[in-house]
């Protein structure tokens, strides 16, 4: 049966002898959905590296502008996404949300088969990909309600770090399936590359035909048996504490499909009031703080607003936002998952321009256009830093189960600060320097540390979401510290562009270390000291 209508994993003998299976069973579904997911939301920062590497009409700065797009867009869907679970059951949001990300990939591989396509139709596609970044919310709610207290930090923690390792399958695989035409006349004509490529295994020389539109098609192989795998291997938890809702699942994609409504309004809204009229924004120069707080608050009224059960449900599940741990919680968790998605979006763009172009004086003036021969592949080494910080993640889990999450969380939170200046010294040097190839390996290096700490301190802020919220809100807040957070994957992408322009991608790095500072603080104020609330949850 789909439905559960008994479902008590705390009864040990009920875990035991029923629970456990099924939870499992959902859990391996998840994973390989949510990393597809994650693979889709977060394709622009490969595709624009080799955009640029195929010669695509468009500056960099406005390359950037997808990425962020994106980013931002992913981050809003998952403010609904929180509450799908409960009006929808895990099954029926599982499936629909993961059959939409067909659209999207479909469309990518169709718009990167001419060096034409205006660029107002990638920036709608970028949209659309925020439906993978979206994704994580409502899975995240779900397989909380599957596993009992006792294992959620391993449980969450597999589900969010294998499913990260999208970010890594993702920079793996688009690079080498761009080598072949795997896709025969389907898949379109392959073009040239004018500047050095990258796979995981090596170079690739100027001249070499490459099938850049791969990188959109490729998914249609794993999304296709995953919508059917989901359909008929998932169920819906049709307890009063999850899902009570027994709707139709045509009933309940509709509901899906207007709460997403909602906040693609909003966040299109957003984008408006901050992007330059270049890239078909209002030119009004929002700040993306001001922005940022717009659509969130937008979202978060317009879908308040809504009649009938649906408003109802969610007036129930607002009851999270009268917790303040809810909103302490949300900072620490943009701290380690907000940095590791943000910088896991900007790194292979950030390599490209910092390292791959000489940075040299002309006639008194900096400039950075001419083309490093000696730079190392963004797409052979950017792969590295999500796949560590996606691998250690179930280890943070693990860490935190045994010794406490905030201990776990704020020991991270020291590296975090160290590694960001280390990063920021060595970024600055190779952006003042004729040979900017003699700062990368301690910048990579460092950088790698910082990806290793973001992970950890994922799983270990898992284990004390689960630890300070009751079961019916514990969903609920993953899912709405997820979608704060994701809006690293537009902040910091957008904050790298800026700073770059400026000639001072140091002081992006400089900027997240201070906020990392923060975080230390309200940790300890809040989870380490003796006569707090929750002492190390």
């Amino acid at each position: 049966m789909a439905d559960l209508k008994k479902w008590d994993v705390e009864d040990t003998d009920f875990w035991e002898s029923e629970g456990k299976i099924i939870a499992n069973r959902n859990l391996w579904i998840s994973i390989p959905s949510l990393l597809c997911g994650f693979a889709v939301w977060l394709y622009w920062g490969i595709i624009t590296v080799q955009m640029l590497n195929l010669g695509f009409p468009y500056e960099k700065s406005q390359l950037f502008t997808l990425m962020a797009i994106a980013g931002l867009t992913g981050a809003t869907l998952r403010i609904p996404s929180s509450f799908f679970i409960r009006l929808c059951g895990g099954r029926n949001t599982i499936f629909f949300t993961t059959a939409l990300l067909m659209i999207p990939a479909l469309g990518t591989g169709l718009a990167l088969q001419d060096k034409s396509t205006p660029f107002w139709i990638f920036q709608i596609l970028a949209l659309l990909s925020g439906f993978g970044g979206g994704n994580f919310a409502s899975s995240m709610s779900n397989i909380s309600f599957f596993f009992p207290k006792k294992v959620q930090g391993l449980a969450l923690g597999l589900n969010a770090g294998l499913g990260n390792f999208g970010v890594t399958t993702m920079q793996m695989l688009i690079p080498l399936s761009m080598t072949v035409g795997m896709f025969g006349a389907m898949g379109g004509d392959p073009m040239t590359l004018i500047a050095t490529s990258g796979t995981l295994i090596g170079k690739i020389p100027v001249g070499t035909e490459t099938y850049i539109q791969n990188a959109g098609f490729i998914w249609l192989l794993f999304l296709v048996p995953l919508a059917f795998l989901s359909w008929f291997g998932m169920h819906n938890i049709r307890t009063e504490e999850v899902s009570p809702n027994d709707h139709h699942p045509l009933v309940s994609f509709g509901i899906i499909s207007g709460m997403l409504l909602i906040a693609f309004i909003s966040a299109i809204f957003g984008l408006w009031l901050m992007l330059p009229e270049s890239v078909h924004g209002s030119g009004f120069k929002v700040p993306k703080e001001v922005a940022l707080f717009i659509v969130i608050a937008l979202t978060v009224s317009l879908l308040k607003i809504i009649p009938g059960q649906i408003g109802q449900s969610l007036e129930r599940q607002y009851k999270i936002f009268d917790n303040k741990h809810t909103w302490v919680m949300s900072i620490i968790y943009t701290m380690t998952f907000g940095s590791f998605i943000g910088f896991a979006a900007a790194f292979p763009l950030a390599i490209k321009v910092i390292f791959g172009y000489q940075h040299v004086l002309v006639d008194g003036v900096m400039t950075h256009d001419l083309i490093n021969v000696n730079g190392p592949s963004a797409l052979m080494y950017a792969w590295m830093g999500p796949f560590i910080g996606a691998l250690i993640r179930p280890v943070g889990g693990m860490i935190a189960d045994k010794f406490g999450g905030s201990w776990v969380t704020h020991i991270v939170s020291f590296v975090m600060v160290l590694c960001a200046g280390g990063v920021a010294y060595y970024m600055k040097a190779a952006y003042n320097s004729a040979t900017p190839e003699e700062y990368f390996v301690p910048f990579f290096i460092i950088f790698l540390i910082l990806f290793a700490a973001t992970g950890i301190g994922n799983g270990s802020t898992f284990r004390s979401i689960a630890m300070i919220f009751p079961k019916e809100q514990a969903g609920p807040v993953l899912g709405w510290t997820s979608a704060v957070a994701a809006y690293g994957a537009f902040y910091i992408p957008k904050v790298f562009g800026e700073q770059i322009k400026a000639t001072t991608p140091e002081v992006a790095l400089m900027g997240f270390a201070a906020f990392y500072v923060l975080c230390i603080m309200i940790n300890w104020w809040f989870y380490l000291r003796k006569e707090s609330e929750f002492y190390n949850p």
